[in-house]
């Protein structure tokens, strides 16, 4: 492997593990999303190491979300509520802490055009059944 193709890899790599850190540090911490860091993660991952995109794949939070983003850009409902549900609670926060009313209406503003994008996500296909059984 040339020097260029391993510095990219390893690029690919640290930034798949910077990613997916956020991503962790996204459930616990309000505010810090996790499903773009996730999702960053897992595309950094597939450029960088197939082992730490394959663990990706099948962990049991994150596999089942980074199957359906990259099946189609798709996200699923429950996902999708949690989001907005969050996205209100920091909204509410935002209006109560910020010194100017203006501050939390930009960071509102900016929640409500992600969420209207997140909603108009496709869902994903629920599996198909065998019905001539």
């Amino acid at each position: 492997m040339s020097l260029g193709r391993r510095v990219k890899r390893w690029l690919w790599l640290g930034l798949a593990y910077a990613a997916l850190a956020l991503g962790i540090i996204g459930i616990f911490l309000p505010g810090l999303p996790t499903t773009p860091f996730v999702l960053l993660a897992a595309y950094a991952a597939a450029n960088g190491s197939q082992k730490l995109h394959g663990w990706m794949l099948a962990h049991r939070l994150y596999g089942p979300m980074i199957r359906d983003w990259q099946a189609g850009g798709a996200v699923s409902r429950s996902a999708k509520r949690w989001a907005i549900g969050t996205m209100v609670l920091c909204s509410v926060i935002f209006f109560i802490t910020a010194p100017r009313w203006w501050m939390a209406a930009i960071g509102t503003a900016i929640m409500a055009v992600v969420g209207t994008w997140l909603w108009s996500r496709p869902e994903p296909k629920p599996f198909a059944t065998d019905k001539s059984e």
